[in-house]
């Protein structure tokens, strides 16, 4: 019997050879096709990709063989980033698919991200998938589906490179670029791209290895973007792109060696977005910035605050028409000129085209937004049957902080929309459970350093409290 555990928010995910195996994976396979033909009887074909990592060619084949023994044929992309997974489901005109990924994930963990048609689930059919599974529902024909092979890099290229190619015009400037692909599965895709757009590509762990020699391939955490700091600085380049293991996440850094992070991309793409669709609306997860949330305002377009996940942003888009959302940890959805899923490759090739149309880099694209103070990304390890009640208190005691004003810092206002977002007079916190690892996630923002240092300890103060009771 499966861990219950495993099926989260929005993928399934564990460690290997404890949580999930090659067994697992068959049944995760039929699982999966079930609930396909139950939401349309008339799918036929689906894609399989998978990430570098040691477990994934084995998960892979697991899930194979539960898709093809429901009389669904699959094609097998193989490695490949998980956007190219998400591409192939348009570009082949696919009922769904399954991309096998660890993501950002330590590596001992592997898992599984799950689209039915163009959409990726979550939430009740992540749990559906669950009961299949229990009570073996399987829907076996006794007709095995057909296996077949697909070259979606080469198609994402090219489709990339029509797209794209007129930047390597002699009219634009040539922007120099470090890609840190973590030996994720960027390496196979990005520094070819950028080459053929006019960008000289100084590449960095780019040749593919599950073993991660150099450093984890997950760009929110600020120790996994040294090299790539290192390298821009040393190198002159005039910025510096990092990926998670399956680059649906980018991490970026200006020629300073400043960190860019995701909201601050945001308020790039968000400008360039809006000179031509004045009134768009455009997502932000609760851990982007204000900052971020009244520029787009400024600038025309109506700011939406939305849970994290990136299946619930994508759901989010679909409900509001978005053409533009995105997360602080990288995660970008760009619905103009494209599919509206999270592509860090395609948010690379979005943010050199607005470098080189406005000959500015992004340093000097940001260079009029207003300075704050925030942390990055704070994970606070938390067990995994208890990191929601942990919140749950927290959220509770500011509640009652704003009722009773009894707290060290006003608290104006209390979002509890995904975990608590907490507005004080000069900044913000943010405390939510992580729907993908055991860890709470805490940030905070403030307008000078001594209120930046002031909301940190008293929302710490809250969480270590919280911790104890729960």
């Amino acid at each position: 019997m499966l861990d219950g555990r495993i099926f989260k928010e929005y993928d399934i995910r564990g460690v290997v050879g404890r949580d999930i195996d090659r067994d697992a994976a068959i049944s995760i396979g039929k699982a999966f096709s079930c609930l396909l033909k139950k939401t349309n009887p008339e799918a036929k074909c689906v894609s399989i990709g998978r990430d570098v990592r040691l477990s994934s060619e084995d998960l892979a084949s697991g899930i194979i063989e539960g898709i093809i023994s429901s009389d669904l044929d699959v094609y097998d992309l193989g490695v490949c980033p998980t956007p190219l997974q998400y591409f192939s489901i348009f570009r082949l005109n696919l009922d769904g698919g399954i991309m096998v990924t660890g993501s950002h994930n330590p590596p001992e963990y592997n898992g599984f991200k799950l689209s039915i048609g163009r959409s990726t689930i979550f939430g009740n059919d992540i749990q559906r998938l669950r009961e299949i599974i229990i009570k073996e529902e399987w829907i076996l024909s006794g007709r095995k589906g057909q296996l077949k092979g697909y070259n979606i890099v080469d198609a994402y290229k090219k489709y990339m490179l029509n797209e794209f190619s007129y930047l390597n015009d002699s009219g634009f400037k040539r922007y120099k670029a470090v890609v840190d692909a973590g030996n994720g599965t960027a390496g196979i895709v990005v520094p070819e791209i950028l080459s053929n757009i006019g960008c000289d590509v100084i590449p960095l762990y780019c040749e593919p290895d599950g073993h991660f020699p150099n450093h984890h391939p997950d760009p929110t955490v600020i120790e996994n973007m040294q090299d790539l700091i290192f390298e821009t600085q040393k190198t002159g380049a005039d910025i510096g792109v990092g990926y998670d293991g399956d680059a649906d996440r980018i991490g970026v850094v200006d020629r300073d060696g400043k960190i860019v992070w995701g909201d601050q991309l945001m308020i790039v793409l968000s400008r360039d977005l809006l000179r031509e669709n004045k009134g768009a609306k455009i997502i932000g997860d609760v851990k982007c910035s204000q900052i971020m949330f009244d520029d787009i305002r400024e600038h025309g377009g109506i700011p939406v605050m939305w849970k994290t996940g990136h299946s619930l942003i994508k759901q989010k888009m679909r409900e509001e028409g978005a053409l533009l959302a995105g997360e602080f940890s990288g995660h970008i959805f760009i619905g103009d000129r494209y599919f509206g899923y999270d592509d860090a490759i395609y948010t690379t090739l979005r943010l050199i085209e607005i470098m080189k149309k406005t000959e500015m880099d992004i340093k000097g694209l940001l260079a009029d937004v207003p300075m704050v103070f925030y942390t990055p990304e704070i994970r606070i390890e938390c067990p995994e049957d208890v990191k929601r009640n942990v919140v749950k208190r927290v959220v509770s005691r500011f509640f009652d902080y704003k009722e009773s004003g009894e707290a060290p810092y006003r608290v104006v206002d209390v979002n509890s929309m995904d975990g608590v977002r907490v507005l004080f007079e000069k900044g913000w916190g943010l405390v939510r459970a992580s729907n993908t690892q055991p860890v709470v996630v805490m940030r905070v923002e403030a307008s000078d350093e001594v209120s930046l240092s002031n909301y940190r300890a008293f929302i710490e103060k809250e969480l270590e409290q919280a911790k104890v009771k729960a």
